[in-house]
């Protein structure tokens, strides 16, 4: 009874505490609906408040590296040339925390045609370098028997802000279209051949719908509650796969997971995967008290509690909302990044 007591001591003075905190974070639009259900439910589980800014993942590394969030978040892993420059500057190295894994798609609207449309890699590249322009091109026809494709002109709609998705879809296209990877390359931002540019997930997602002809590239979960068509993408292995939560698991089933979690598996070679599929992660400083944004110790631990608590417990809403859950592996990996998390020299752990 005595120790029952003490427990329930224990996690009343811990909530009292949470309650006073705020933690901000911005970045990546791909995970938006799902981190905004992560951080309202663990609102109400321990009262911490979770603020977050769906500006793109290139906005989020930016304030991250200002000291302007407690965590910025990201669709593409930091390469070695800016962990460096991060670790240079603060004398403490970033650490990648997956969340989730998700698809990115091939929207469009193609008013008459309601089966989902078949893309391969270099169709998507050409069309995407403005030299595939009509809706029927043989290239397309070749890809679709049956169905009828209009002789409509196709508008490309892209990102115009610096974004995770569309350094996912840009290592696609560069892993597949050898003229794509030497006339465009893969980035956050990117000299554009063709298109109309729009501001986040949303922002693409609302162009696409509202005009015909377009093509686009957008997260699964926009083009799911957007109710916009999108297509089936064909994979290394041959097959023509329509992003679900199986076929983007399949992608993410690594047997060889690596220890920081910077991975790609875009062009998978898994015969059931989906091929434009990716990882997405939250960044933070190992030694917290780098970030000028990290004001106290009582931060420090809600932050490191809050990001154990959506490696472990969150991944519950991952699927309601399509996005597939991290695997064994991952959840392992982070499992001892997480241990390293320092505030002034000592450990901070969520427990």
């Amino acid at each position: 009874m005595k120790k029952l007591a003490l427990t329930v001591l224990a996690l009343t003075l811990g909530l009292a505490l949470a309650q006073g905190v705020t933690l901000n974070g911005a970045g990546a639009t791909f995970p938006f609906p799902l981190y905004a259900k992560y951080f309202s439910v663990y609102h109400k589980l321990t009262g911490v408040r979770v603020n977050y800014q769906s500006i793109g993942s290139g906005g989020g590394i930016r304030q991250l590296f200002s000291g302007t969030v407690h965590f910025g978040a990201s669709d593409a892993p930091l390469s070695d040339a800016k962990l460096a420059e991060f670790e240079q500057k603060f004398g403490t190295p970033v650490i990648h925390v997956p969340t989730a894994l998700g698809a990115v798609v091939p929207t469009y609207y193609l008013p008459g045609v309601t089966r989902p449309l078949n893309f391969s890699g270099p169709v998507l590249a050409d069309i995407f370098l403005g030299k595939i322009r009509k809706w029927n091109d043989p290239a397309l026809v070749k890809l679709n028997p049956g169905v009828k494709l209009p002789p409509l002109p196709i508008t490309v709609v892209r990102r115009s802000d610096g974004s995770g998705t569309t350094y996912i879809w840009t290592e696609y296209l560069a892993k597949v279209s050898p003229e794509w990877k030497a006339k465009v390359g893969v980035g956050k931002s990117v000299a554009w051949p063709t298109g109309l540019g729009g501001k986040g997930n949303e922002g693409v997602a609302g162009l696409v719908r509202q005009t015909p002809g377009a093509i686009g590239y957008n997260e699964l979960v926009y083009a799911v509650q957007n109710k916009i068509a999108y297509g089936a993408v064909q994979n290394r292995a041959g097959k023509f796969v329509l992003a679900d939560l199986a076929s983007v698991r399949a992608a993410g089933e690594l047997e060889d997971f690596p220890a920081d979690t910077r991975v790609s598996i875009t062009d998978t070679p898994a015969p059931d995967g989906y091929p434009i599929a990716s990882f997405t992660w939250i960044l933070v400083y190992r030694d917290l008290d780098k970030d000028r944004a990290v004001k106290s110790a009582a931060e420090a631990k809600a932050l490191a509690a809050l990001l154990d608590w959506i490696v472990h417990d969150g991944q519950r809403y991952n699927e309601a909302l399509h996005y597939a859950a991290l695997p064994e592996v991952a959840v392992r990996a982070t499992e001892a990044n997480l241990k390293t998390l320092r505030y002034r020299g000592e450990p901070v752990t969520a427990k």
